[in-house]
């Protein structure tokens, strides 16, 4: 069939084509250049510009780098690197500085000599900043002079580069909206860029202090010898890292509070066919595995062609040497990588030509470059025999630790395929009778509840809305997994009512297609006993189904403690601090308060109301900002170490909320 034109009423034509110019396109559509308006991608602007200073450290010009937050919302990140050039560029008429933060595309980083190795690749950090904020400033300093710029509402410019007199930096420049106080950078060079970020285009402009004291660390281990600086003003806390050790420094803080199997840490730096590779690696006791990717120090979340040469080089050597020195024998199998994975902790950092350098997208989380494989896989290949030559002992412990996990994998495997053909475990077949489901059967609009224990499983069952809320009631305590292989997890009646519940699996049969909610929410007592379990639950969750603390899908209800009643009037109260604000008031004073023991106590309505109607609840949704540092409190509060626990008990008793009977 021939096409036709057909009329358009709208009169779409050439009027209708837009051309966005200079910054237009980053205010037009910013989730394309920083991932999201969310707070993460807030925290984006932070780092583009702080990745700006690590590229002048890593090339050798900056030894100190220091972020600031200010009350007034704004934010400033120092460095003593060479400071931006700010010559005029003759073919734009305008000068280098204002190039880099109002033009696109526009920087160091593109093969014309000033950086070899960075961690930008599109030039649209500083831009997009600029773009992105109410207003900026630029301050540059190169031996005894000092310039300026500033812009606003998105990048627009208000004066060309100034120079400032430092002698009298408290004098107003032609144009400026602000009297200059140079902030003391006690540096002969060094740039200083402050902003406000629009709070028209971003959800929130509160930056977390936490996401920056865990970045700025990781950027500290990761450049051995620079100092790195955080200054919070909003909450009067300042933190400064400086390691001298490197990635080894790294691991050791990663495996802190844990058993060593290899007494010795795994660590190479080599440079093959243009790529430096540098990977610290050493195993200990626990079951979960923790691998941490950078390329040119950008950390990558999704892994990429570094990882998968790093494992390919650990399966080959491991299984080799276990063949060789008759650890496997001729009728075993070889080891997998899901065998490997139990207790590695690794970091792998790769550095290379910021013109070659490919992310799968700005955000950086994956990387692309597929000369990198072979580069690591061979580096760490041919180091790592020599380390099993040379550290025999260490050599041997690792491979049993690995031999143990095989033989874990195939009881597993043999467990869980009974509990298939029984419970339909890979999510299909008969669910549990336990599980009062619900009607909608799109995953994306329902939610289970994981009621613990069986008198309140009755309320919640009553009081849901039936359409999209299911209830799964399991009783007691479950089993602590810090500490569990999968096959004596799959054995565990509870869990293994949770798992087809869930119906996505577990382990290599985890498939986030059969997810069969959107929300897995843990509703427990509020009291220590409820806090005990949910905790019990976080742990498998955040050990063994980890992409559902990832993809967001894990959240804890917040149940009442109290019920105020005065009159014919209530009043839920959910801790003991909005209790006494209650009581200070004049309804507070003649009210009667009722202290809910458990979930049980409340009625079918007392529970919908408080805590699983969606327009009044309380939710709070499980996220990963630290993941060094949930790793770090998981292993100390649910594994086997008593001493760095019960530190942790001393050093929090004022804070704990314990009920006195």
């Amino acid at each position: 069939m021939p096409l036709t034109y057909k009329k358009d009423p709208s009169n779409y034509g050439a009027e209708q084509i837009q051309v966005l110019e200079g910054l237009e396109p980053v205010r037009k559509r910013p989730g394309m250049y920083i991932g999201s308006t969310g707070q993460e991608g807030l925290h984006h602007l932070i780092t583009e510009i702080v990745n700006n200073s690590m590229d002048e450290a890593i090339a050798g010009y900056a030894n100190h780098i220091k972020v600031e937050f200010f009350e007034d919302g704004s934010a400033a990140i120092y460095d003593n690197g060479r400071g931006i050039p700010y010559e005029i560029k003759k073919e734009y008429k305008v000068s280098a500085l204002e190039l880099a933060f109002t033009r696109l595309h526009a920087g160091g980083k593109f093969g014309g000599g000033g950086y070899k190795v960075s961690s930008g690749l599109h030039g649209v950090g500083a831009s997009v900043v600029n773009a992105l904020s109410k207003w900026c400033r630029v301050i540059v300093r190169r031996g005894n002079e000092v310039v300026m710029q500033e812009y606003e509402n998105g990048g627009k410019v208000l004066s060309p580069v100034a120079k400032v007199d430092l002698k009298n930096p408290k004098t107003k420049i032609k144009g400026s909206k602000w009297t200059l106080d140079f902030p003391g950078w006690p540096y002969e060079s060094g740039t200083v860029v402050q902003f406000m970020p629009d709070n028209t285009i971003f959800e929130t402009i509160n930056f977390g202090t936490k996401f920056f004291i865990s970045q700025l660390r990781e950027y500290a281990y990761l450049t051995g010898g620079i100092k790195f600086e955080l200054i919070d003003h909003r909450t009067d806390q300042n933190y400064t890292f400086y390691f001298e050790g490197g990635l080894k420094s790294f691991l050791k803080s990663l495996n802190r509070n844990k058993s060593l199997i290899n007494q010795h840490i795994f660590f190479v730096q080599k440079e093959m066919d243009g790529v430096t590779v540098e990977t610290a690696m050493q195993y200990n006791d626990t079951f979960s595995e923790n691998i941490y990717c950078f390329a040119n120090h950008i950390k990558n979340s999704e892994g990429g062609t570094h990882l998968t040469g790093f494992r390919s080089a650990l399966t080959k050597v491991i299984n080799d040497y276990a063949r060789k020195n008759n650890i496997l024998k001729e009728k075993d199998e070889n080891l997998s990588g899901e065998d490997m994975r139990e207790g590695l902790t690794a970091v792998v950092s790769v550095k290379l030509d910021s013109s070659t350098l490919q992310f799968e997208g700005q955000t950086k989380a994956k990387l692309g470059n597929s000369n990198v494989r072979p580069a690591v896989e061979t580096v760490v290949r041919e180091a790592m025999e020599s380390f099993f030559e040379e550290n025999p002992k260490d050599a041997a412990a690792i491979v049993e630790k690995n031999v143990l996990a095989l033989r874990a994998r195939i009881a597993a495997k043999a467990a869980r395929d009974t509990v298939i053909r029984k419970t339909a475990l890979d999510g299909g077949g008969v669910l549990p009778g336990k599980l009062a489901d619900c009607s909608e059967k799109d995953p994306k609009k329902t939610e289970l509840f994981i009621v613990e224990g069986d008198s309140a499983g009755g309320p919640a069952k009553d009081g849901r809305n039936r359409q999209f809320q299911a209830i799964l009631p399991l009783f007691g305590k479950v089993l602590n997994t810090e500490r569990a292989r999968l096959d004596k997890i799959i054995d565990s009646e509870k869990f293994k009512t949770l798992i087809v519940a869930i119906g996505a699996g577990i382990g290599d049969h985890y498939s986030p297609e059969r997810l069969r909610y959107n929300k897995l929410i843990i509703m427990a007592d509020a009291d220590v006993d409820g806090s005990h379990i949910a905790t019990l639950y976080l742990t498998f969750f955040y050990r063994h189904m980890t992409e559902l603390v990832q993809n967001g899908h894990i959240y804890l209800a917040v149940p009442p403690l109290y019920k105020a009643t005065w009159g014919k009037e209530k009043k839920y109260l959910f801790d003991d601090r909005e209790r006494e604000k209650f009581l200070d008031t004049d309804p507070g004073k003649k009210a009667i308060i009722q202290r809910f023991k458990g979930l049980g106590e409340m009625n079918a309505d007392e529970l919908w109301d408080t805590t699983m109607n969606p327009e009044t609840r309380k939710l709070k949704q499980v996220e990963v900002e630290d993941a060094v540092k949930a790793d770090e409190v998981f292993t100390m509060l649910m594994g086997d170490e008593v001493p760095p626990r019960k530190r942790f008990i001393q050093t929090h008793a004022k804070q704990a909320n314990v009920d006195l009977v």
